[in-house]
């Protein structure tokens, strides 16, 4: 009998997850510049800067996985987005994360 492959092929990429905390007043902010913050969301995504983001249904925050050099890099991401300028996020913290892609 013969076992299976235990370590199928894979690929471990380094990319940064930062968590965005939703200000006290994030839910009556953010609606205006909502349109803007989801079109930089989309560019991003498409220039591949951007691996996920989404928000958590407690409306505690939102969680970003980006691909930057650095940590001040991908929170600068952040910073840069309309979100973080108007105060809907008030705090970010980024973490490095091995993103594991298994090969076909």
């Amino acid at each position: 009998m013969t076992e299976p492959d235990a370590t199928p092929a894979h690929h471990l990429e380094d990319v940064w997850v930062i968590q965005a905390t939703y200000g006290p007043d994030a839910l009556e902010l953010r609606a205006p510049v909502r349109p803007q913050h989801l079109a930089r969301l989309a560019r991003l995504k498409a220039e591949g800067t951007v691996i996920e983001v989404g928000g958590f249904h407690d409306m505690s925050g939102s969680l970003l996985i980006v691909r930057a050099d650095s940590e001040a890099a991908a929170i600068e991401i952040a910073r840069q987005d309309v979100y973080m300028q108007e105060g809907v996020w008030v705090e970010l913290r980024a973490r490095p994360f091995g993103r594991l892609t298994l090969d076909d």
